[in-house]
């Protein structure tokens, strides 16, 4: 248990420390067959770890092998800077679609298969 916890706290330090350089963060890993077939815009997620539609948003997205940046803005200063600031939101999830081209507060299926089509078209 006591090795168990000690690795939990190692990978959660990783992470932190990995937000904290900034930079571009990459995207869910996916099967190579699978991204190589499929063409998504680039796709944000501001979320939390305790969330329940922040979690329904990262199983849809990895279900359905949508490669995805999970931003949580509990961990990730800049990404609360954003969500706050940019996208105007007290609240997650909070996805953007594209560069800025779509912002869905909240995650709803059919919402953002309408939004993700309409990015996918221009």
């Amino acid at each position: 248990m006591r090795i168990v916890l000690l690795s939990v706290l190692a990978v959660v330090l990783m992470l932190a420390q990995g937000a904290a350089q900034g930079g571009d963060l990459p995207q869910s890993p996916l099967p190579a067959q699978g991204a190589a077939a499929l063409h998504y815009p680039k796709i944000v997620l501001y979320s939390t770890s305790w969330c329940p539609h922040c979690k329904a948003a990262k199983e849809y997205l990895t279900g359905n092998n949508i490669p995805f940046i999970n931003r949580d803005v509990e961990l990730d200063d800049e990404a609360m800077t954003l969500l706050t600031g940019k996208y105007k939101s007290e609240g997650v999830p909070v996805i953007v679609i594209g560069d800025d081209e779509e912002v869905l507060r909240g995650f709803d299926e059919a919402r953002f298969k309408g939004a993700l089509e309409k990015v996918k078209k221009k």
